[in-house]
């Protein structure tokens, strides 16, 4: 099925709405990767899949019940991080200070595996 064209106010709505949700999706993702490096709570090991799935969802799928097994606030700022990562701007680890070590220390901290080492 061929798709119309957008016209330029379309574009304008897009790229707005992408900006928007890269920048919330990023505070969201900076805020769970806090979480993860600082905190030792039953959530906390549902943070840190949710950040590693966002980082390389091929390694570390995602299951979705994960976002009611969390308050309120975590899950809503992992809906944030989705919403980014659907608008597609950047990786949201690239937008954090330190992102990739940081992520990759939250996977080991967490004892997740990568699908090489199981």
């Amino acid at each position: 099925m061929n798709m119309p064209p957008e016209t330029l106010d379309d574009l304008d709505r897009i790229a707005t709405r992408s900006l928007a949700s890269t920048r919330e999706g990023t505070q969201a993702f900076a805020r769970l990767l806090q979480l993860a490096e600082t905190r030792d709570s039953g959530q906390i090991p549902r943070i840190a899949r949710f950040l590693a799935a966002s980082y390389n969802g091929q390694a570390f799928p995602l299951d979705p019940f994960e976002l009611r097994c969390v308050d309120i606030a975590i899950s809503d700022d992992m809906l944030c991080c989705l919403d980014a990562l659907r608008w597609g701007c950047a990786d949201l680890y690239t937008l954090v200070p330190d992102g990739d070590a940081r992520v990759r220390a939250v996977i080991n901290r967490w004892g997740l595996h990568w699908p090489d080492e199981v």
